[in-house]
């Protein structure tokens, strides 16, 4: 991955579907809907009824969430990418997402949960983070996306994953004794989880717990970007601070050092940026439109197959001493292809944007398999041919390129 916006460099892509639409004209009139949070009609002695899923409702909500009643997700397998270009060229490439495919479940889903929980143990203050946990604004825009993931999409898009319960809150949590919660049930762990914190608890009305919750619950990542809170120009476009976030899985970036920073700021360390993308990568997010969903996807390669790579080496660093590798030295069991299929869209009623994005990794060998090694050989040497030739080093193909590619045309 080169870094974690939208606007990072990559190429169009294709998916399971070819996707044809790509974004021309900002401005353009999106409908509309109303959504419900979903409740499981399942009887298993917890009656189920319908609540409303915000105590704010305004006249701008999600789209309606297409179901998926017999999806599988133990044989699911993963989204495949292979964006390799001839010619690498700095854009943005965009493409329009249909937003019921917005959080993507496979076969490592349950393993990737068990990685990420491990990693919010280990590395709690790098994984999450909220730029000011005072902030009423923050927090808004971080309930809003936690209260349609948990109580609209999961149950609606996957229901035999997710189901919505009403049950008895535990001891001390309620007056009366004889009101009952809305939770989130997993029937693929067993955990349950509320739609709504109880103020007594560490964390609540900061967003912390959200985003904790939210990071272990899907095997995606929140970025969660507000405008400046005023702006002395009103010709210029609105600039976007990133001010809360989940990153269990960063490709070659601590999230913590790009909290409170601008679109421009965060991207500072990639080549091409300022010059070619970053007046128009700041007028799309302060013109992308409530209803619209947008897509994009990244490629790497990483000679190490972890997940989390917070602390750097996979791009390249001004200063540091590059060893150029061999084939002979290249351990190609742990050389991936890293891709990351990211989207943004806007929250209905706070109107921050979310920036999320799922990591996907593939085998070198498995591309090489496939038939596609010269293909992605030529992608390789593409880095150099294209508008920004600098994103060779950047992605440290001066490092990994020739052993690789030796490899794949073997």
């Amino acid at each position: 991955m080169g870094l974690y916006t939208p606007v990072l460099i990559a190429n169009s892509y294709t998916e399971r579907t070819p996707l044809v639409f790509l974004i021309c004209l900002l401005g353009v009139g999106i409908a509309i809907w109303k959504y419900k949070p979903a409740v499981s009609s399942n009887n298993n002695n917890n009656k189920c009824t319908s609540k409303p899923t915000s105590h704010n409702e305004s006249q701008e909500t999600y789209p309606p969430i297409q179901p998926l009643p017999d999806f599988n997700w133990e044989t699911t397998e993963p989204l495949k990418f292979r964006p390799f270009k001839p010619k690498y060229h700095l854009t943005m490439a965009l493409s329009n997402l249909d937003p019921s495919t917005l959080i993507q479940m496979d076969k490592t889903y349950k393993d990737r949960l068990a990685i990420r929980a491990s990693l919010l143990q280990k590395y709690p203050d790098v994984v999450i983070g909220i730029n000011n946990e005072a902030d009423p604004q923050i927090y808004a825009a971080i309930r809003e996306l936690y209260v349609f993931v948990v109580g609209t999409y999961l149950p609606t898009r996957y229901p035999r994953m997710f189901r919505l319960i009403s049950t008895q809150p535990s001891d001390g949590d309620s007056k009366t004794g004889t009101e009952t919660v809305t939770v989130l049930e997993s029937m693929v762990t067993g955990a349950k989880i509320p739609l709504h914190f109880h103020e007594s608890e560490p964390g609540s009305r900061t967003g912390r717990r959200e985003l904790e919750t939210l990071g272990t619950l899907v095997d995606e990542e929140f970025l969660i970007l507000l405008p400046e809170s005023s702006s002395s120009n009103q010709e210029t476009s609105e600039r976007y601070i990133l001010q809360a976030y989940t990153t269990f899985f960063p490709s070659g970036f601590d999230t913590r050092k790009k909290l409170g920073l601008r679109l421009a700021s965060i991207h500072s360390p990639v080549p091409g940026y300022k010059e070619k993308i970053e007046r128009s990568m700041d007028r799309f997010f302060a013109r992308i439109e409530v209803g619209q969903f947008v897509q994009r996807v990244n490629w790497s390669v990483t000679t190490d197959s972890e997940l989390f790579a917070a602390f750097g080496g996979v791009h390249g660093e001004k200063g540091a001493e590059e060893k150029t590798l061999h084939l002979g030295e290249l351990n190609v069991d742990s050389t991936v292809l890293r891709c990351e299929r990211q989207t943004l869209h806007r929250l209905p009623q706070t109107k921050g944007l979310v920036f999320a994005f799922h990591t996907y990794t593939y085998p070198i060998q498995t591309v090489k398999d496939e038939g596609l090694g010269e293909e992605m050989a030529a992608a390789i040497d593409g880095l150099k041919r294209g508008s920004v030739p600098e994103m060779h080093w950047y992605k440290r193909g001066s490092i990994w390129g020739e052993a690789v590619k030796e490899f794949l045309r073997s």
